[in-house]
């Protein structure tokens, strides 16, 4: 009988070590093809920029696919950035051919020139899911690298930011690439020269497209050149050449966009650093990346993240991590997107707590292996990975379907009356730049909103500090000096204070759209309001 049951308990082991083997043989033939793993990626981005309907940040629309609209078609809005040089046309100029086509097809319509954007930069986040995936293989091995790409596209913030048109997430997507190829973050040195001048191409290219990301390749850079054994090399026949290249092809671009000689990374300097400016958009405390930014975008991966840095002993990216966070906490201003390029190396250290989780043998990890301690390891990999898809999904759902959807919408509408000329005119009575502009709407109509370009001397009111500190006053002075308009946008905040004006001067409410459900950084702005003139 003990035999007997001896046997039966060796048929199951047997028998669960084959179905184990058969799944993890299947997850290896899947991961093993890079081009399937780019293609998964690829459908799953183009899905996810499809998903995403709500509106997270103006520079979104109005420092990329709104100066692109301006190149392509002739009309579109430069805020205040341009006029100042402190923008590269590098970015912008990416969606210029996208839009070219568009218009050459026929197929420029609302839905479409709304869409297409965001689908575009879909297949750079792709290229950057894959590069997260191989940096993964090369530190860690092909297991991790698979939970690595699990906890990228899983992750509540990456899947509400990556695929939109910010220059972030294309400086995110440089920044993964372009480490994949440094020999100094790879965990061997078999990296050659050749992998390290695209590294360093791709280095200056996300400097030319955000400067501030110099920040990371000052750290890489001097990690690079501790290790150089040949640092005259490096730094005269490497880092110079392609360093001075790219920007003179950066600068001779502006030249011919500009229309006169600009170095946009000096004043990029001169304003958010030596100046401050960035402090016109609001400050936070010294250590607001620490305790709230960068733990709210991480979220529930965070545990993993930190487990994974401590048992993986990859110092140079943890290091990196906290070096960003600290230079960045220096700034007055702080956004939760000037990190980006981050967080999917946090990613991959979660990734690396989940596959040790799921394989206690992986370096790092100290405990003896068993049958029984597999099966439990097994259970715990199933319940980590309910638990951050049970956390994750609900809130990536929630921000990019639900919270501030109203600007999108309200865009989408006015686009659609004016395709069939009900629209002559447009006034926004909203916080500057709240909503998409020219690039969404598609139409060469009169449109105006509160003026917000910082003023040279500090405490000077903007436009629209004025309409927000008495919003009737504004408007009735508006109306005496300026044609009214067809339509006027607003929020229901501001709505509630100037109802009886608008009523005054024969304006009636059209249509209501849904924004938020709790305040970001105003006043609750629950909707935004399209109201239009009865008496044209």
């Amino acid at each position: 009988m003990r035999r007997r049951h001896k046997n039966d308990g060796d048929k199951q082991k047997h028998e669960s070590r084959d179905s184990c083997k058969s799944d993890s043989d299947y997850s290896a033939s899947f991961f093993s093809s890079e081009k399937r793993v780019f293609f998964f990626c690829l459908v799953f981005r183009m899905l996810n920029s499809l998903l995403v309907q709500t509106y997270f940040n103006p520079d979104e629309h109005w420092q990329g696919p709104e100066v692109a609209h301006r190149i392509a078609f002739g009309y579109g809005h430069l805020t205040w950035e341009w006029k100042r040089g402190i923008r590269s046309y590098l970015h912008p100029l990416l969606f210029v051919p996208l839009y070219k086509v568009l218009a050459f097809l026929h197929l420029d319509t609302p839905l479409v020139m709304r869409k297409a954007p965001r689908l575009l930069q879909s297949v750079f986040a792709a290229v950057g899911d894959l590069y997260l995936y191989k940096l993964s293989a090369v530190l860690f091995g092909d297991n991790v690298a698979k939970w690595a790409l699990f906890s990228q596209l899983a992750n509540w913030f990456m899947i509400y930011c990556s695929v939109r048109t910010l220059s972030n997430s294309l400086e995110t997507v440089l920044t993964l690439v372009s480490l994949y190829f440094w020999p100094c973050m790879r965990s061997s040195s078999r990296s050659s020269t050749v992998s390290r001048k695209w590294g360093l191409v791709l280095a200056a290219l996300a400097c030319a497209i955000r400067p501030t990301s110099a920040i990371i390749w000052l750290y890489v850079g001097l990690l690079e050149f501790s290790k150089e054994r040949y640092k005259l090399k490096l730094l005269f026949l490497e880092v110079a050449p392609i360093g001075m290249l790219v920007l003179g092809l950066t600068c001779l671009l502006d030249r011919i966009m500009y229309g006169t000689w600009i170095l946009v990374p000096l004043n990029f300097l001169k304003f958010n650093f030596l100046s401050s400016g960035g402090d016109y958009y609001g400050t936070h405390k010294w250590h607001w990346y620490f305790t709230q930014g960068f733990p709210v975008m991480i979220f529930s991966f965070l545990p993993f993240c930190i487990a994974g840095i401590i048992y993986s002993k990859q110092w140079r990216y943890a290091c990196l991590l906290a070096w960003v966070l600290g230079l960045y906490s220096v700034l007055g201003h702080k956004e939760f997107r000037f990190v980006l390029p981050i967080l999917p190396i946090a990613l991959i250290f979660s990734g690396y707590c989940l596959a040790m989780i799921e394989d206690p043998g992986l370096p790092g990890y100290k405990g003896k292996e068993s049958s029984k301690k597999r099966t439990n390891c097994s259970l715990k990999v199933v319940l980590a990975v309910i638990f951050l898809l049970a956390t994750n999904i609900p809130m990536s759902l929630y921000m990019s379907l639900v919270h501030q959807r109203g600007p999108e919408d309200v865009m989408n509408h006015l686009a659609r009356e004016a395709r069939h000329g009900k629209v002559k005119n447009i006034l926004f009575l909203t916080p500057c730049h709240a909503t998409p502009y020219y690039s969404v709407l598609h139409r060469d109509l009169p449109m105006r909103f509160l003026d917000c370009t910082p003023s040279e001397e500090r405490g000077v009111l903007d436009e629209s500090d004025h309409f927000l500190m008495d919003p009737v006053s504004f408007l009735s002075e508006y109306a005496k000096n300026m044609s009214l308009p067809s339509h006027i946008v607003l929020f229901d905040s501001e709505e509630q204070k100037l109802n009886n004006l608008l009523n005054s001067h024969d304006y009636r409410e059209e249509r209501r759209f849904f924004n938020a459900h709790f305040k970001v950084d105003r006043e609750l702005q629950a909707s935004i309001v399209v109201y239009v003139h009865t008496r044209q």
